[in-house]
């Protein structure tokens, strides 16, 4: 049974910092693509970012790139987001998500977290 849990949100003021960490377990983590996603309010869940397996390949979606930096450490089976500058509409629940590829497209990742909420004040 593969888990993810995603860990490190929490409230920042605009401008600031946060790192997010997603642990798995139930699996061999480094066969998966990793992506992040997230869900404000009233609004359909998006993509934030995806890494290749090996780390090598990144891709960001527009709204957080040069912003956000996504990572993982295969030997501690975590994937982290990096975020800075944050903005008041980064607010929203972030997932992380095991998938087949660096892409954005949701139905291309098989496994879930439960998410983990961030609110950035303004």
């Amino acid at each position: 049974q593969v888990q993810l849990v995603e860990s490190g949100g929490g409230l920042v003021q605009a401008g600031g910092s946060l790192r997010l960490s997603c642990a798995a377990s139930g699996c061999t983590f480094s066969r998966y693509a990793m992506g992040w996603f997230r869900q404000a309010p009233g609004k359909e869940r998006e993509f934030v970012a995806a890494i290749s397996w090996s780390g090598g390949g990144t891709y960001y979606a527009d709204s957080v790139k040069g912003r956000f930096t996504i990572s993982r450490d295969n030997a501690k089976n975590t994937v982290y987001l990096q975020m800075n500058s944050l903005k008041p509409e980064d607010t929203a629940v972030y997932y992380c998500a095991a998938g087949r590829g660096v892409v954005p497209a949701s139905y291309e990742y098989d496994y879930w977290g439960q998410g983990t909420q961030v609110t950035v004040s303004s």
